[in-house]
């Protein structure tokens, strides 16, 4: 069968002499509403996810370093000589207490650092850093009850003009009709046609979920759920950072640029092709001239600046906490496009720099109806890519965008991080920009990297 789960057409397809079409709508089981005040606390109850290796257990959040140390301990049981340490990502941490630190996470040792990596968070991810073995795998969950039987309905043309309406029941002695060949749950509308074949007194119904309309044409009734293909669109196309550096110098000088790419993000398309000096890290040797120009020594190539692709493992990048009303803000389209002209005005770009950037990606903002944004600081840029250059002083200014699209469903969710609070927040303390970069006897580096969440 073809499924659509969730926002597929309601309306029938066309009816064709000789044959009817057919929609099955398994209806969602309405969960139980809460029977006392209890429940609907345990709801509020602040959760923990604790990280080993690659396992991962969920529990109920101490209020203390002493019992959150006791649970982990519980649920590893390290021999008594093991290394064990507690450690909490920084992306995971308020955003109060992933300011207090530079590097990407937060070591809890006492109950002090356990209280600043929890204020202000409804939930904690703690990673647990030893030699010991691997916990116990928790015993999986008894899978749902199949379902073996749904309504349907039929729309039968006998004749042109003349239709009868099939209201039936679709039963199966062993094929869970709620989940699809590879175990996915399906929850939505299910798409399939009936013929009625005449051969001399043999009449018979042939179904076929993923029989298309006739001669194979789509209509515009006939469509597929934006889900889907939003999904097939991942499958195809990884998220990709592009990032362009640029250099301001008051002379002519040679300089050195190496970028190093850390192990969870791979090199990908670079202009001018610089030379690889060894896995993950590119070298270039310019000279750089007043005005912008680089001219590239090795290939005589003269540019404004150097392009290059990062591209993420996929595995790391969870657009819902990457870009979450904590630590990002949202805003519809028509207002995000002159509030981010707004914002890199403030961070010294120039007007010719920030025009480029926004025209650059004005079609990929222009595909969503709202747009969730934030700016990442120095230190979380240079854990993924470190830039060496061979001039001092240099002043050094790395702006990284990291949006995605938001459904007005979860723009709800930013209630309280929308446009009016991005007007007022203080980008430039989270770059760490300085007065030194709109100083034209220094000598400078700029750097604008973009990369959207899927």
């Amino acid at each position: 069968m073809l499924l659509s789960p969730s926002g597929a057409p309601s309306g029938n397809l066309p009816p064709q002499s000789g044959s009817f079409w057919g929609k099955f709508k398994q209806k969602p089981k309405e969960p139980d509403p809460p029977s006392n005040p209890q429940q609907m606390a345990v709801a509020r109850t602040r959760l923990l996810t604790l990280v080993f290796s690659d396992m991962e257990t969920i529990r109920v959040l101490p209020n203390s370093f002493a019992e959150l140390d006791a649970l982990a301990r519980d649920w590893t049981k390290p021999p008594p000589d093991a290394i064990f340490t507690l450690r909490v990502p920084v992306e995971f941490a308020s955003f109060q207490a992933a300011r207090l630190v530079s590097g990407p996470f937060i070591y809890l040792t006492g109950e002090d650092s356990f209280q600043i990596a929890t204020m202000g968070i409804q939930g904690l991810r703690v990673e647990i850093v030893s030699d010991a073995p691997p916990p116990p795998d928790d015993p999986p969950p008894p899978p749902p009850p199949p379902v073996l039987d749904m309504p349907a309905s039929f729309n039968l043309e006998l004749n042109p003009g003349q239709f009868v309406a099939l209201d039936v029941e679709v039963a199966s002695d062993e094929l869970d009709m709620a989940r699809m060949e590879d175990g996915t749950t399906v929850d939505g509308q299910f798409w399939g046609c009936l013929d009625i074949v005449h051969q001399g007194d043999t009449h018979k119904m042939d179904f076929s979920g993923t029989r298309l309309p006739p001669n194979d044409v789509f209509t515009s009734e006939f469509m597929l759920d934006s889900k889907i293909l939003s999904k097939l669109a991942l499958a195809t196309k990884p998220p990709m950072a592009k990032c362009s550096l640029a250099i301001l110098a008051p002379t002519s000088v040679y300089c050195e640029v190496i970028l190093s790419f850390s192990p969870l993000w791979k090199i990908g398309t670079t202009w001018p092709i610089g030379e690889n000096i060894e896995e993950n890290k590119v070298k270039y040797f310019v000279r750089v001239h007043p005005g912008g120009a680089l001219e590239n020594i090795e290939q005589q190539v003269v540019t404004t600046a150097v392009y290059y692709e990062a591209i993420p493992e996929p595995g790391m990048v969870d657009p819902l906490e990457f870009v979450a009303p904590r630590n990002s803000f949202a805003m519809p389209y028509r207002d995000f496009i002159p509030h981010l002209n707004n914002v890199l005005d403030q961070l010294g770009m120039s007007i010719h720099a920030r025009t480029v950037f926004v025209n650059n990606n004005l079609s990929l903002f222009a595909g969503h109806k709202n747009i969730a944004y934030r700016l990442l600081s120095p230190s979380k840029i240079a854990a993924a890519i470190d830039i060496t250059v061979t001039q001092d002083p240099c002043i050094f200014t790395r702006i990284f965008l990291i949006w995605r699209g938001v459904s007005d469903e979860e723009i709800g969710n930013f209630a309280e991080s929308g446009e009016k609070e991005a007007n007022t927040y203080n980008w430039r303390e989270v770059i760490g920009w300085s007065e030194d970069s709109k100083d034209s006897t220094m000598f400078r580096v700029l750097e604008t990297s973009i990369l959207e969440i899927f």
